[in-house]
């Protein structure tokens, strides 16, 4: 055991990993910055740095296995936490090597965090409109909504990820009936009633609405930062004495071509069901009063965008006025929300929403680095004027 444990923390504490671990994040960056053409910053993001492990393809077919970006990031992590442990002492003369690598531990731990807990959604708002939600880029949900009321609907929002398994949905009793999922598909083309090769005709997978006459076609997913993944499901809804209410096919290109939900009447109340792109409401509102587009004189280059929005609070503390521009974001409750876009002839603004609680922990380490390398070349530069001034007579 000895022995072992010698060789555990010779293997950890060595320098040799940590120029090894150094090549192979160099490697993962070429290559993976090669696959960005194919796959999208996304893409390679979740295939190449939030994995243990990366299968670079060629031609879609995996042609070997690196380490990936969680596996790289935590051997050069504990490597570097090992080596500071077993070979630095805590001394004044050494202050500056301790500031500079706590600062690159907590900028190893800051890319952590934010790739488990930062969420990316999108805020498009027209001119003169208010909005309370947020909408993902990449993430879908069900959404069963009670619209009796002209002034309130109540939603109940299935993620996506519950509808890739066939079978009853726990809705926690939030719904007078059953949803039973047929089928999903995580991308889809929906068509006309044709038939043809490798469609599925409609009623097949729905008997209510639109579904039942028209067609779909599955079709390879994609992670392309231009394009969007349209999935589809066929889900059936049966009532509390066991009778079926139909089945109904959903997707976002179902309700973009009706222009509207799929509706239908249970229990004396209207019902709404949709397939759509996964929301985040949230407690607080962003009017957009002002949208401007500024270019430079005689180009189409853009010079400045940014957004005057109203902000309205829930209880009325923290309403203001608030300018987003270009590097300028809106910080408030957690969230940070970027001029990212615009659309409709500069009538519609799109801001980027980001919830990261760890944006901050990149900024410190490189304080942290930056003042650690400050001190310690100082205190050489001190001590090295010192003894040419010494050594002078």
């Amino acid at each position: 055991m000895r022995d072992f444990w010698q060789i555990l923390v010779k293997f950890f504490t060595s320098l040799r990993l940590t120029v090894v671990l150094l090549a192979l994040g160099i490697v993962l960056v070429f290559v993976a910055t090669l696959a960005q053409t194919d796959m999208g910053v996304w893409g390679v993001q979740q295939g190449y740095f939030h994995t243990f492990f990366a299968f670079p393809k060629w031609h879609g077919t995996p042609v070997f296995i690196l380490p990936g970006g969680y596996l790289v990031g935590g051997l050069l992590l504990i490597n570097l936490i090992s080596a500071h442990l077993y070979r630095f002492r805590l001394t004044w003369k050494k202050i500056g090597i301790q500031l500079a690598h706590a600062g690159v531990i907590l900028l190893l731990v800051g890319e952590l965090l934010s790739g488990l807990w930062q969420e990316d959604y999108q805020m498009s708002i027209d001119t003169g409109q208010t909005k309370n939600f947020a909408e993902s880029y990449r993430k879908h949900e069900l959404a069963i909504a009670d619209v009796s009321d002209p002034q309130f609907d109540a939603v109940v929002a299935i993620p996506e990820q519950l509808l890739t398994r066939p079978g009853n949905l726990d809705t926690q009793g939030k719904l007078p009936f059953r949803v039973v999922v047929k089928g999903y598909w995580p991308n889809a083309d929906i068509h006309g009633p044709m038939m043809a090769p490798g469609l599925i005709p409609g009623a097949s997978l729905a008997n209510r609405d639109l579904g039942a006459t028209l067609s779909l076609t599955p079709v390879a997913t994609t992670t392309q930062d231009n394009t969007r993944n349209s999935p589809a499901a066929s889900v059936e809804l049966v009532g509390p004495d066991g009778g079926t209410l139909g089945t109904w096919l959903v997707s976002p290109t179902l309700d973009l071509f009706a222009g509207r939900p799929q509706t239908f009447d249970f229990g004396g109340r209207t019902w709404a069901l949709s397939l759509r792109v996964a929301r985040a409401y949230y407690d607080f509102s962003l009017t957009l009063r002002k949208f401007s587009h500024d270019l430079y004189p005689g180009t189409d280059i853009p010079k400045n965008y940014s957004s005057l929005v109203q902000l309205k609070s829930a209880g009325g503390l923290a309403d203001r006025d608030v300018l987003i521009y270009m590097n300028t974001p809106l910080r408030h409750e957690g969230l940070t929300f970027y001029q990212a876009s615009f659309a409709n002839n500069d009538q519609t603004t799109i801001l980027q929403v980001v919830r990261n609680p760890s944006w901050t922990l990149p900024y410190v380490s490189c304080l942290l680095v930056a003042g650690g390398l400050l001190v310690q070349f100082g205190m050489s530069l001190l001590g090295f004027v010192s003894r040419r001034k010494s050594a002078a007579p």
